[in-house]
């Protein structure tokens, strides 16, 4: 019994195991033969339509998918598409439900004809990462493709519109359609899309240009797990409530610097938000500290936003955080609170973090003590703080530090040998005040890949062959400090992968004769330095086809080895030649050429037509050679132009009509020191971001450019030394030049009364505000590039010529000197009361000296000589503690002259040709009647004591006078030179650049 039943179980196993088997074979055999044959016979016409190209895809593990569909007929399972790499199929149907192509080295594009529309029971179609020409997305996705759930078509090289269409996949619970910055990818139906896809669970529009608002009804997506629009040129108000999503975990809203929002003030505690980027964004108010509530939060970036100036506390509850991106987040009206690095130990909690920015958070005092806890750090940046003191040795604990930034602080001291025991694969140590020498212990840091040390005090013999021991070196800059550098004859063992190269200031006599072998080089720093003679070839030849950047400043070189029509490296972006001996002809700058410096030389002759088919020039400076001839009329056609220097050459003839073929960047025209001739264009009306305009010293023939007064931006207009002629009339509305600071039409015919409707416009002139730039300056970002341009002008003043080589931003400047203005000098003038300089003199102004000058308090030069003024120095001038220079002579002027503060200090020549005047400190003393009691003292009552207290006036000596006109042009420009400098060049996708700083680690 036992037997036979173990027998009959025995037997119907074995039985049940053949079933299975033969199911098994079954669905085996079914399955390789389930695929359509219309399905694999599109699938091949797909493949048929993009060629195999390996810069298609960026991916370092990218391969090309379709390469083995359809190889081998006789081989079912190469013949059966449900077998092919990237394609799925339903067990079912035997349709094709998915297509996996990212990352496939695809090259081509995708038209309405395409066989991909076949495949119309496609779920899920993934093309990401292939370059797809540019083209179009095909509005027939929308069309024939109605069950796609996933659909992701980012970083494929798409650009123009997205089709409406796409909003029908109403099916969709994944869509990334995320661009690049080059394929200028558009969207006008995002409020359409997101009403339509209720189930949308992630959505990524990142770099798709959308220009609108973010729509309401996102509020009401419950099902939204992640959203990213980074860069999309949003606007308007943030939907608060999407805060409050359900199931949200990712929020990215970076780099929308137009999109305003706030955070509510309670934050749901079961959130299960991990990853928040608000970064370069408008958003404002303050941080609730709901925030420390975010039990799952790991990434938190609210840098260069406009928060208030606090910091909650409770940021140390986020134990889960591995980012966090502080960097310049407080609002501009203020600076964090917790300004002392001690009040920032509660970063010291997070020790999760892997990587930490708080660059530009105005942290001040020692090295933040509080990072020694951080043992998992990665990335460190603290540039553009207050940190003084030394760099601690407690970094060589932080065993996972990569990356440290500690550009533009106060860091003091030597480089500590220490650092040489980390795993640092990036140093930034740039402008601080580091000194002594560089440690030796550093040059066994083998995988260091980017090491600057530029623009501190550090001093000392560099051999410069140490640095071949650093084999992985892409980027190094020992610029502007007092090393020189020894780099031996022939020596040729630099890294090969070398990208970045700064040497400026380090005492160099020749060309590295190794960079003949760096095939890589992108930039090349070798400004002042004293290298002689020509470029050499082979500076062309080796970096070729690489170099964006080449700056040879202040050398001595007098040309080319082979004098070359066109500028030679190919993709030169930036080119500064400027204050060498460079004669001969201008060569041409190349098509990718952006700013092109070839100022301070020895050119000649006349500028080519052909400069006008080079591009998208930014920067053109062409400014004291040798030039001659006539500005080119196709200068107008420069669209990209920002700033245009030709000052100090011979052009003569019409000035362009630049401005007449859209001029919508130009910001700065110098064309001052010339022969120019003419009317003054009045196309320049069109370039409605001009901030600096100088044409003096010309022989320009106009009248008033009234019409300039609609330039809402200009800050400068000089047309000194032309023959501007005729009156000065009214403006045509009160709000012409409203942000003019600086204004000269000196040693020009104007015939007028003093302009007073004008001076009534002037609100710039009317109170200084506390703006935190120092220089009227403008910079401009060109691809990894960021260029600083400072405005240098003369003034007239103290009977000479003051240079700026940088205006300052503070400056307000009113010259009329050397015309025929006549009548009064109106009284309104006393309402500019940011005025450092007035210059009146060489008029035929009449009447007496206002007394409201007395009101320009921040004035320090005052000239009214050569007129027919008359009556008294007004006595309120003696309370203007900053005048430093007075002039007044050749006047018609009486009575005794103030005493006190200022005016003890100016000379008997400062009061000549006015026989009526009289007191010191002329030797005509002024009679009882004429004199006045001078104010020396005054007296006040000590009610305690019932003694009086004297107390003197405080008297301010020649050459111990601060302000903006005396003395401000002290000091070596092109010493610091370098500050205004930038460039991005250790590549990453994190952190934006910042302006204020000369290099970063990111772009």
């Amino acid at each position: 019994m036992g037997s036979s039943l173990w027998e009959f179980f025995s037997v119907r196993y074995i039985i049940l195991l053949l079933l299975i088997n033969a199911a098994c074979c079954f669905s085996f055999v079914q399955t390789q033969t389930l695929c359509h044959d219309d399905e694999r016979s599109a699938l091949l016409q797909f493949k048929a339509s993009f060629t195999i190209n390996k810069s298609a895809s960026q991916d370092p593990f990218a391969y090309p998918k379709v390469a083995y569909w359809g190889r081998l007929e006789g081989d079912p399972p190469r013949s059966n598409c449900c077998s092919w790499d990237g394609v799925e199929c339903s067990h079912d149907s035997g349709h094709v439900i998915g297509l996996d192509l990212a990352s496939s080295y695809l090259h081509g594009s995708i038209n309405s004809n395409s066989s991909l529309f076949q495949l119309v029971q496609l779920q899920r179609l993934d093309l990401s990462d292939n370059n797809f020409s540019y083209s179009q997305v095909p509005s027939r996705l929308g069309h024939d493709l109605t069950s796609l759930t996933y659909l992701n078509l980012s970083m494929s090289s798409f650009s123009g519109q997205i089709p409406s269409e796409i909003s029908y996949l109403s099916k969709l619970s994944a869509l990334d359609l995320s661009s690049t910055y080059k394929s200028h990818l558009k969207m006008t139906n995002f409020g359409s899309l997101v009403q339509n896809l209720t189930n949308i669970k992630q959505l990524h529009l990142s770099l798709v240009e959308i220009g609108s608002t973010v729509p309401n009804t996102l509020v009401n997506v419950s099902s939204l797990t992640s959203l990213r629009l980074q860069a999309c040129n949003l606007e308007g108000q943030f939907p608060v409530g999407i805060f409050h999503l359900p199931n949200l975990q990712v929020l990215d809203l970076a780099y929308n610097s137009y999109l305003t929002g706030y955070f509510p003030e309670e934050l749901n505690k079961s959130s299960p938000l991990k990853i928040l980027i608000l970064q370069s964004t408008n958003f404002s108010g303050h941080l609730p500290a709901s925030i420390g509530d975010l039990p799952a939060l790991n990434l938190l970036n609210i840098a260069f936003c406009r928060f208030y100036p606090h910091i909650p506390s409770s940021l140390s509850n986020l134990t889960q955080l591995n980012f966090l991106g502080l960097s310049s987040f407080f609002s501009n009206d203020g600076t964090l609170s917790g300004q002392v690095t001690d009040s920032w130990s509660w970063v010291g909690k997070l020790t999760r973090l892997n990587n930490l920015f708080l660059a530009d958070t105005n942290l001040r005092g020692d090295f933040p003590c509080f990072l020694a806890n951080l043992t998992q750090l990665v990335e460190l940046d603290l540039h553009y703080n207050k940190i003084t003191g030394e760099i601690p040795c407690f970094l060589a604990n932080l065993k996972q530090l990569s990356i440290l930034t500690l550009r533009q602080n106060q860091i003091t001291g030597q480089i500590p040998s220490c650092l040489g025991q980390t795993h640092l694969t990036a140093l930034d140590a740039g402008l601080n005040n580091l000194q002594g020498t560089i440690p030796r212990s550093l040059f066994e840091l083998r995988n260091l890949e980017v090491f600057y040390l530029d623009s501190n005090n550090l001093s000392g013999y560099v051999e410069f062959d140490e640095f071949s021991k650093l084999g992985k070196l892409r980027g190094l800059d020992l610029s502007n400090n007092k090393f020189s550098v020894h780099i031996k004859t022939r020596f040729s063992g630099f890294p090969p992968k070398l990208q970045i190269l700064g040497l400026g200031s380090c005492n160099l006599t020749e060309f590295p004769e190794f960079l003949k072998f760096s095939s890589e080089l992108t930039y090349l720093d070798l400004y002042f330095n004293n290298l002689h003679g020509q470029i050499p070839k082979w500076m062309w030849n080796s970096a070729g086809e690489t170099l964006l950047y080449l700056d040879l400043f202040h050398n001595h070189l007098t040309g080319f080895e082979e004098n070359p029509v066109i500028i030679p490296w190919p993709r030169l972006i930036f080119l500064q030649l400027g204050s060498n001996m460079l004669r001969g002809s201008l060569p041409i700058p190349g098509p990718s050429m952006a700013v092109y410096f070839v100022s301070n030389n020895e050119y000649a002759g006349e500028i080519p037509a052909t400069f006008c088919n080079a591009g998208d020039l930014y920067v053109l400076d062409l400014s004291s050679n040798n030039l001659n001839g006539m500005i080119p009329q196709c200068f107008e056609n420069l669209r990209a132009l920002k700033i245009l220097k030709l000052q100090n050459n011979s052009f003569h003839g019409d000035i362009p009509r630049i401005g007449s073929n859209r001029c919508l960047n130009l910001e700065a025209i110098d064309l001052s020191y010339n022969q120019l001739q003419g009317k003054l264009p009045r196309s320049i009306a069109n370039c409605s971001g001009l901030v600096f305009l100088n044409l003096g010293n010309n022989q320009i023939s106009d009248t008033f450019p009234s019409w300039l007064g609609t330039l809402q931006q200009l800050k400068v207009l000089i047309l000194r030394s032309n023959a501007f002629h005729g009156i000065i009339g009214k403006p045509a509305s009160s709000h012409e030049f409203p942000e003019l600071s600086i204004i000269d039409l000196s040693s020009n015919d104007f015939s007028s009364m003093l302009p007073s409707d004008y001076l009534e416009n002037w609100n710039a002139m009317k109170s200084v505000d506390a703006n935190e730039q120092i220089y009227i300056q403008y910079g401009i970002t060109y691809g990894n590039f960021y260029y600083s341009y400072n405005y240098a002008i003369t003034v007239f003043s103290k009977g000479g010529e003051l240079k700026y080589f940088k205006t300052p931003y503070l400056l307000r400047v009113v010259d009329f000197s050397s015309n025929r203005f006549h009548g009064e000098i109106p009284g309104i003038i006393g309402n500019l009361r940011g005025l450092h300089l007035l210059n009146l003199s060489n008029n035929t102004l009449t009447g007496l000296i206002p007394s409201s000058l007395g009101n320009l308090s921040d004035l320090e030069s005052l000239d009214l000589s050569q007129n027919h003024l008359s009556g008294k120095i007004p006595s309120d001038l003696a309370q203007l503690t900053f005048l430093a220079y007075f002039n007044v002579t050749h006047n018609r002027l009486s009575g005794s002259i103030p005493q006190g503060g200022q005016f003890d200090t100016f000379q008997e020549d400062m009061y000549q040709g006015n026989s009526g005047l009289c007191g010191k400190p002329l030797p005509k003393k002024c009679e009882e009647s004429e004199s006045t009691t001078p104010q020396t003292s005054s007296f006040e009552q000590d009610e305690d004591s019932g003694f009086q207290i004297e107390l003197d006036w405080f008297v301010v000596l020649p050459g111990v006078v601060a302000g903006l006109i005396v003395g401000v042009v002290g000091g070596d420009f092109w010493t610091t030179k370098k500050h205004d400098w930038f460039i991005e060049t250790f590549s990453r996708k994190r952190q934006p650049r910042g302006i204020r700083h000369k290099r970063g680690l990111r772009t």
